[in-house]
């Protein structure tokens, strides 16, 4: 038998037991003492009897205390085993603390209501409610812990190469040849033939409608999909040839969606890079247009950030994610649609800084908004996930119909007469 199985009975054994012994100590020597004179050492109890009493009764009081530590007790034994011996283990181990937290509440409530643990789950209405409790969620409560180690189990379908390159030069380039993509189970590929470059100290917008693949493409540069045909080269190097801690250590990404997590504004601007100073930070939120209002909050940098940054506005989430992107340096930036919640103001002022900082770097910014492109080195318009047009803005307001289109819808149509 694995070594790791009795300590689990016995935690739990213990554990379920601990409520039932102040009962079993009262009962067992409460009438004994009751016929010796009660609590009275003067009757002649004995210091066992006193003992068992005085301790019974301490355990009596502890029980809505102590009985709820016994799910956190197992989850944690099962954290550890998940990390030394495996991951069914821990499941197991926290499906039991799930059980065990049934029992801590009715523990708890036997506590308040005065009554021995022992007679309260034998009154017929507790017997009921675990009953049904045993009826409806435990084979919910497996059928979850099966989906979960499914989920665990599951391994990635991206991974690294067995014999991975390293490019000889990092300078952010980008490089698609004739790149199809179709997510897996798809009808039909959402991307066709693209082909372009993307080049170091240069800004390229890619627009398009709802649809026309836009956050796709952006995401096999990352490799977070594999391309179904043609390659994509980042630093020269087939993005699928290089390790991807190599490959991600070069990049700055911000995604549609700007994800902050809990802790400090400065735990998560670090998250780009861990080495970063103070002074660095607050470059990085200058120029991300966010060192007003994070000066302005009482703990500036120590200011504590909730889950998902839920106690900041949409625009200051973006203002922070991108801070953290510059903070990495990295040669290649990736911006999905991240300037959606800035009004035009801070767009343009964060733009021009953008431009300024990322100088010497590759820039992509997916957009849905044209005035956020206007003056890119480079557009490209997407359409059905095929290019339709590449260009300055000048260039495709005279040679592209679809961009045209966006343009009027947008700004108006004097914009493009």
């Amino acid at each position: 038998m694995r070594k790791w199985v009795p300590r689990l009975v016995l935690a739990l054994a213990i554990g379920v037991a601990l409520p039932f012994l102040p009962t079993f100590l009262t009962r067992s020597v409460g009438p004994a003492a009751g016929g010796a004179g009660g609590l009275g050492l003067s009757a002649g109890v004995s210091v066992g009897t006193f003992a068992a009493l005085f301790f019974g009764g301490i355990l009596t009081s502890l029980t809505p205390c102590v009985y709820p530590l016994i799910p956190i007790t197992v989850s944690i034994f099962g954290a550890r085993q998940a990390e030394h011996r495996g991951r069914s283990v821990a499941l197991s181990a926290t499906y039991v603390s799930g059980i065990a937290a049934m029992f801590s509440a009715l523990g708890l409530f036997a506590a308040l209501s005065g009554k021995a643990f022992g007679t309260f789950l034998s009154s017929p209405a507790v017997i009921v409610v675990l009953a049904t409790f045993m009826v409806i969620f435990v084979p919910r409560a497996a059928a979850s812990a099966t989906r979960l180690e499914e989920v665990i189990n599951t391994e990635p379908s991206i991974t690294d190469p067995v014999n991975p390159i390293e490019p000889a030069r990092v300078t952010g380039a980008v490089e698609f040849r004739g790149v199809t993509f179709g997510y897996p189970g798809g009808e039909k590929p959402v991307l066709h033939e693209l082909a372009f470059k993307l080049n170091p100290g240069a800004t390229t917008a890619i627009i398009g409608g709802t649809g026309s693949g836009k956050t796709t493409l952006l995401n096999l540069v990352p490799r977070f999909y594999d391309a179904t045909g043609g390659a994509v080269l980042v630093n020269e190097v087939d993005v699928q040839a290089q390790k991807l801690d190599t490959l991600w250590q070069h990049i700055g990404l911000v995604p549609q969606q700007a994800y902050l997590f809990r802790g400090t504004i400065a735990d998560n601007l670090r998250f780009g890079n861990e080495n970063a100073t103070e002074a660095e930070l607050w470059h990085a939120l200058e120029v991300a247009q966010a060192g007003d209002f994070v000066a302005a909050m009482p703990n500036k940098l120590e200011e504590q950030i909730d889950q998902g940054g839920t106690n900041l506005s949409g625009g200051q989430r973006q203002r922070l994610a991108i801070a953290r992107a510059l903070v990495r340096r990295p040669p290649l930036y990736l911006f999905d649609d991240c300037f959606s919640a800035l009004d035009a103001g801070t767009d343009a002022r964060l733009r021009a800084a953008l431009k300024v900082e990322a100088r010497d770097a590759t820039v992509v910014i997916v957009a849905q908004r044209v005035s956020t492109i206007l003056h890119a080195d480079r557009i490209i318009v997407l359409d059905a996930g095929r290019i339709v047009g590449i260009g300055t803005h000048q260039v495709l307001m005279s040679t592209s119909e679809p961009y045209r289109e966006i343009v009027a819808s947008q700004l108006g149509e004097e914009a493009v007469a």
